[in-house]
């Protein structure tokens, strides 16, 4: 068994995909697989990996599935992992040549293991720069949630999970929906276990320029809402502690649980019933917001 499945679920990125493999030769730490997931790629990417195999230095497997979304890749990947330790890495991304060696050394510093999930790390540009903001301590133990409203810690960060964790914590495969927000199932490990951040920039991050990077970016968001309508009323229910710390945030939670609620087909009674009673002023004053923009999602659609 390798200690790392560094997993990569492609879809149509033959042309960038050589950067993750180009990463992964050099590796100073060779106990890893890499594990290719195809969402029904149509570009030569079976090719392309098969031929990589032949040739690598370790070891490659790639499996290929009808196009259904990244969580749908992703559950594929946790499945078929051999590793202890899954590492993600994107499709167009790259990784520093110490970045298993440095992630296993941060792992086997953990006292108690069981306690943990993983360890999250840095990203920096092409250029060398830290993206985002650092952890305000190093090592942190803590949870995402708190590192998001008590910390207020932004930017790209990449970091790996414990397989056995993430086959207790699927994402959702709602029929339909093409996109289940990552936040979610984060969200729900990060209630029961520790994540150890640390202050090392370990992943070479390319912004996407055909990516977008907020919900309100995306053009019709009505084949995601179901799933994003229940990432925020997660959130309120779950997470309302966090308020004080970051009320705006929570304020903007509300408005967009109520607006994609409604893409949903979730009217006000139906989005009530879902959160729990703490949470309903906080609805009420983020309602009226969402609705608006419901409405005004509307009339973009419509034109």
């Amino acid at each position: 068994m390798p200690l790392f499945t560094v997993f990569t679920a492609t879809w149509q990125r033959a042309h960038t995909l050589h950067r993750v493999r180009d990463s992964l030769e050099p590796q100073t730490l060779r106990d890893f697989e890499w594990l290719v997931v195809d969402d029904g790629s149509t570009d030569g990417t079976d090719e392309l990996v098969a031929g990589w195999a032949r040739e690598a230095s370790f070891p490659i497997r790639y499996v290929r599935q009808e196009n259904a979304g990244k969580h749908v890749a992703w559950n594929r990947g946790v499945r078929e992992a051999r590793g202890e330790l899954f590492l993600s890495l994107d499709s167009d991304d790259r990784c520093l040549p110490h970045a298993l060696e440095r992630f296993a050394h941060h792992w086997a510093a953990i006292p108690d293991r069981s306690r943990f999930q993983g360890v999250t790390a840095l990203c920096q540009d092409p250029e060398g720069t830290v993206i985002g903001t650092p952890f305000p301590e190093h090592p942190l133990d803590t949870t995402p949630v708190d590192l998001r409203y008590r910390h207020a810690v932004t930017g790209e960060k990449w970091g790996f999970q414990r397989v056995d964790v993430l086959r207790e914590h699927p994402f959702p495969e709602p029929e339909g929906q093409r996109f289940v927000p990552e936040s979610l199932v984060w969200d729900r490990i990060g209630r029961r276990f520790l994540t150890r951040f640390v202050n090392e920039p370990l992943r070479i991050y390319d912004e996407q320029e055909d990516a977008p990077r907020l919900m309100t970016d995306i053009a019709d968001p009505r084949p995601s809402a179901a799933a994003f309508a229940e990432t925020f009323a997660e959130q309120l229910n779950e997470d309302l502690r966090y308020a004080r710390y970051a009320p705006a945030s929570f304020a903007r939670t509300a408005a967009n649980y109520a607006r994609l609620s409604l893409h949903a087909g979730a009217g006000p009674v139906a989005q009530l019933r879902a959160l729990r009673p703490a949470a309903w002023p906080l609805w009420a004053v983020g309602a009226p917001a969402g609705a608006a923009i419901y409405a005004r999602d509307r009339r973009r659609l419509r034109r």
